[in-house]
């Protein structure tokens, strides 16, 4: 065992040595690895947190909740015909379809949302293009969030339009600094409103937890803000845990009321969160696809500079190798040593981008609702990456090293 660890641990020493004699082709080396490591674990760790977050809001809304939209989640080309974008002529959704299916005994919940981007202000605090989210009552029930202090409005404020209004605590803050939100009334695109709750998100994917955001019911919305129903969505709670089945009655419900004929497709899209993993999957397949590029142009870049490194520090050391030959060496020794010395150049590359990845992450997870964290999948594939660089790149030169006939070397000046 001695005998293996004496060869590596000399490897190691004869690296470093080299980096200390070869600065500044030893650092374009670590610099090519490190951002190829620090681009693998940036990425790997921005998916895991958001995958986090996807499933912590899923798991509050229920696992058999569903969406229905107006259109679909597709990655299908549109040209902007009806051929190939038959969802645009997809009718909007109405109060009338909402209240059918909400009326099912097998739906549990019901909550229809739109959104519009309004100015809100507080005095001389204003807020402009900030978003403003109309729902219908229940909406905590699937959407994961809690109010911190407050109340919700109730499904008879709803019913009216009461000007009352539910802010985040990002909004509270931006509008009125240490002083108390509630009761106080906020202008939103110059219509009164009450604010009658202070809302917290459920540590939203989307990060609609870090931006000013403010949440009145579908009623009032529509009837002071101009928002649009046409681009509302619905969200279903079933009453049980047969989701298909509660889908198949809201499909039912909807194409019975929109006179759709067998054989005509649906016009309307039913998003489960099984499809909605699918398409996330498919996103962070094209980031994956970014970062392997981008990783191996890192990692190519640094390859080089390890063959340029070892090749300076075979020629160097020709005398040496004679020497050692002289004394009963082996070519694979000599292999392993030249191995071991780009392995190692390697190996600091990675570990200073594995750093460099971690406090980053780090500072994201500190300063905004994402869970970033570095996998440890992308930690030992981060780790592997650069040792295989080492050794592919620097198997030319160790090579050499290996072949090299003692006696010529010996003559090397």
């Amino acid at each position: 065992m001695l005998a293996r660890i004496k060869p590596l641990g000399e490897g190691v020493m004869i690296a470093l040595d080299a980096l200390r004699a070869n600065k500044v082709r030893a650092a374009l080396t670590i610099l090519g690895i490190a951002i190829g490591v620090f681009v693998v674990v940036i990425i790997s760790a921005a998916i895991h947190g958001i995958n986090t977050g996807i499933a912590a809001e899923f798991e509050r809304a229920g696992p058999t909740t569903f969406f229905v939209n107006r259109f679909p989640i597709t990655f299908e080309a549109c040209d902007g015909s009806d051929d190939t974008c038959l969802w645009r002529n997809n009718p909007p959704f109405t109060i009338a379809e909402s209240e059918a299916i909400r009326d099912l005994p097998s739906v549990h919940t019901l909550t229809v949302r739109t959104g519009v981007g309004a100015s809100v202000k507080y005095k001389d605090r204003q807020l402009s293009s900030t978003g403003v989210n109309a729902y219908t009552a229940g909406w905590l029930v699937v959407d994961g969030g809690d109010i911190k202090r407050g109340r919700d409005f109730t499904a008879t404020e709803d019913k009216s339009g009461a000007r009352v209004v539910i802010i985040n605590d990002k909004m509270a803050e931006r509008l009125f600094g240490e002083s108390e939100p509630l009761g106080k009334t906020i202008m939103i695109r110059e219509q009164p409103f009450e604010v009658i709750g202070i809302y917290e998100a459920g540590g939203s994917f989307m990060g609609e937890g870090t931006s000013p955001r403010a949440i009145v019911s579908l009623t009032s919305g529509r009837r002071y803000l101009n928002a649009n129903t046409d681009w509302a969505d619905l969200t279903v709670k079933p009453r049980g845990d047969d989701r298909d089945a509660v889908i198949d009655d809201v499909t039912a419900v909807l194409r019975s009321m929109r006179s759709l004929r067998p054989g005509q497709p649906n016009d309307f899209a039913v998003i489960t969160q099984d499809k909605l993993f699918e398409t996330w999957g498919r996103m962070t397949g094209m980031f994956f696809l970014v970062m392997f590029v981008l990783s191996a142009v890192g990692l190519i870049v640094g390859g080089v500079g390890v063959v340029a490194i070892m090749m300076i520090s075979v020629t160097e050391r020709t005398r040496e190798i004679g020497v050692r030959k002289a004394m009963g060496a082996t070519r694979r020794v000599i292999l392993w040593q030249f191995l071991v010395e780009a392995t190692t150049l390697t190996a600091i590359g990675a570990v200073t981008g594995l750093l460099f990845g971690w406090m980053i992450s780090a500072i994201v997870r500190s300063a905004t609702p994402m869970e970033m964290s570095v996998p440890p999948g992308a930690i030992v594939a981060a780790l592997l990456a650069s040792c295989l660089t080492g050794v592919m790149f620097g198997m030319v030169p160790a090579s050499q090293a290996a072949k090299l006939d003692p006696v010529e070397a010996l003559r090397y000046e």
